[in-house]
């Protein structure tokens, strides 16, 4: 029977046949979060098995993923396509001790008993036609395939963690292949022995692999092998509740990361989230999240993925962030020309409303820009005559200024503002339109700072109308 003895081993074993996706992160972080938390192991095996669509990209993609999330694994990656030697081994000692036959049926003979069920309206499932047979009554050299002998009778009783008790009839299996007619083990095969041969005491994975559970259970039986604690994870679904497409969102961790600007902490969060809860509490650190987790909090529904709310998390965690490590992450969106200590600087005033790298990046394009300036449209609607006459006297009371920090630059606006009788809106408008090239910015004052006087009375000079300084 499954137990919880013992020091716990997880493990992560994802298929490399694409990227790392959303269901398959968070899996992986349960299954780390689970081990971290009871001082035990979390390990990684890539189920490359299938060589036709595993590729070496898939697999880097796979460890990238897991990397920048922070899933460190202990001991080396098992690749399963190396185990097969193994997973034979396993097979022939089931058959020598009549756990396992040989299945001389043909794929005409299969299609055809299926055919006739399918007119049943019966399941589909292989009616044990060799099971009892005399393998002497196949033809010399005729192939065969080898089925697990599964129980007829009776019924099988999974306690999940996740799912409670869990209950099948034994006559709804069927005796499954374990070796194919080429004498590779297929995937039923290969976990089983896999996760035993690593230790697993614990199979953390998605509730869509339940069923897989019943028909692998007969394996461990058979061979006299201790049986894992299952717990079967809820999918995840849309916002709007239907199967999570790449609509939704289902995409690789890499995407969150390159294209929509995420930092991994703000993943991470909102993955550990997704379906499992402490409280009302939505904002946890990974040293929080290793102290709270256990399956206990893990919900029997789906949960839903909603990217603004991943977005929103993500804002907390970009004013959370070191200023020059974000710094460095916009440097490189913005390209080669960005200078990070001059970002740095600017971190505090950028961070404050972004919601992503792209927005920050955005928000500091003004810092890079050559001029002449291009203007949007909307800024430049807002430089007509009188804003132009106006950022003429706003450039010599500027020029002035012998102290360029905030509160100087500040009072000497305010005061020209004064003097015209106009609010400092009507000043800060077109200042920010002939320093930024657009309507929205940091505070008008930040911007004034960070160009330095030079290039800033150089912007704002480029746009005011000289005849008006008489």
């Amino acid at each position: 029977m499954a137990s919880d003895s013992g020091p716990v081993v997880t493990r992560f074993a994802p298929s490399p046949t694409g990227f790392l996706h959303i269901g398959g992160a968070r899996t992986a972080l349960f299954n780390w979060l689970y081990a971290r938390h009871h001082g035990g192991r979390a390990l990684l095996r890539i189920e490359d098995t299938d060589r036709k669509r595993s590729t070496p990209e898939a697999i880097d993609a796979i460890l990238d993923g897991l990397a920048w999330l922070g899933l460190e694994w202990d001991g080396d990656v098992v690749f399963q396509s190396e185990r097969g030697a193994r997973h034979v081994e396993v097979a022939e000692q089931l058959l020598v001790a009549g756990h396992a036959y040989k299945c001389y049926a043909t794929p005409e003979e299969l299609e055809e008993m299926r055919a006739a069920q399918r007119a049943a309206k019966q399941p589909l499932r292989y009616d044990g036609r060799w099971r009892d047979r005399d393998p002497a009554d196949a033809p010399l050299g005729a192939p065969y395939v080898l089925r697990l002998r599964t129980p007829a009778e009776g019924e099988t009783v999974i306690e999940d963690r996740v799912q409670g008790r869990v209950t099948v009839r034994n006559e709804e299996l069927d005796d499954y292949i374990l070796l194919r007619a080429d004498g590779t083990p297929t995937y039923m095969l290969a976990v089983v022995v896999d996760d035993h041969d690593m230790g697993v005491t614990h199979v953390i994975r998605g509730d869509d692999h339940l069923n897989n559970a019943f028909r692998q259970l007969p394996i461990y039986r058979a061979m006299g092998w201790a049986e894992p604690v299952y717990a079967h994870i809820p999918l995840i679904h849309g916002s709007d509740g239907a199967k999570l497409s790449k609509r939704h969102g289902a995409l690789g961790a890499e995407t969150y990361r390159d294209e929509f600007g995420i930092l991994p902490e703000a993943l991470f969060n909102y993955l550990l989230r997704l379906g499992w809860g402490h409280g009302d509490r939505e904002e946890i650190t990974r040293e929080e999240a290793i102290a709270l987790f256990d399956l206990e909090g893990v919900g029997k529904s789906p949960s839903r993925f909603d990217l603004k709310k991943l977005q929103n998390l993500n804002g907390h965690y970009i004013r959370e962030a070191d200023d020059a490590r974000l710094a460095k992450l916009v440097a490189h969106r913005i390209g080669t020309h960005a200078d990070e200590a001059l970002l740095a600087r600017a971190m505090p005033v950028l961070k404050t409303r972004a919601r992503d790298l792209d927005e920050l990046a955005e928000g500091a394009a003004f810092l890079f820009k050559s001029r002449p300036l291009t203007l949007t449209d909307k800024a430049r609607a807002l430089l007509d005559d009188d804003a132009r006459a106006i950022l003429a006297q706003v450039a010599d009371h500027l020029r002035a200024e012998k102290n360029w920090t905030i509160e100087p630059l500040e009072a000497t606006t305010k005061a020209l503002a004064d003097e015209l009788g106009l609010g400092l809106g009507k000043l800060a408008q077109p200042m920010r339109a002939a320093l930024t090239g657009t309507t929205t910015s940091p505070g008008i004052f930040d911007v004034l700072v960070l160009l330095g006087r030079e290039e800033a009375l150089a912007r704002i000079d480029a746009q005011a109308t000289p005849a008006s300084r008489g």
